[in-house]
């Protein structure tokens, strides 16, 4: 398919794009760059997992954990392979609804395909110590 293109519509291009390249690289005026401001992404990534929770046996209440503390059912702890000893993260029950923070200090067997396992009090809190498992969403609130 041959394109033909008459001599004044040539002419139209050319101006068309020589106007184009001349406003695409015009300096914008210090008056325009002061009242709009660029807009700036203030908004916290959050980092999200979902899975199944636990909590300890007591048979581990008194023993130390991976970060060097001793273990106790009545903190709000827990133990997490996914994200760093220390990191402090919201977990939150998705059959009920509840939440609680607590610090991440201890890690799961590698076998395990739990994504946290949370101290006796944590448990108390979202309401699962009669059932041992349910499902949480884990969300990161501070690392460190």
């Amino acid at each position: 398919m041959k394109l033909l293109l008459h001599k004044s519509h040539v002419f139209t291009l050319i101006i068309g794009l020589l106007f184009g390249i001349i406003f695409l690289y015009a300096p914008v005026s210090t008056l325009a760059q002061t009242k709009t401001p660029a807009k700036v992404n203030t908004k916290k990534t959050t980092r999200v997992f979902y899975g199944q929770a636990s909590y300890y046996s007591n048979k581990f209440h008194g023993r130390r954990t991976a970060s060097g503390e001793i273990f106790s059912q009545k903190k709000l702890t827990c133990a997490c392979n996914v994200l760093p000893l220390g990191t402090w993260i919201k977990v939150t029950n998705l059959k009920n609804g509840k939440s609680v923070v607590v610090k991440v200090n201890d890690r799961i067997h590698p076998r395990m395909k739990r994504i946290v396992d949370l101290s006796r009090a944590a448990a108390t809190q979202l309401g699962f110590i009669s059932r041992g498992l349910t499902r949480v969403k884990v969300e990161v609130v501070a690392n460190k």
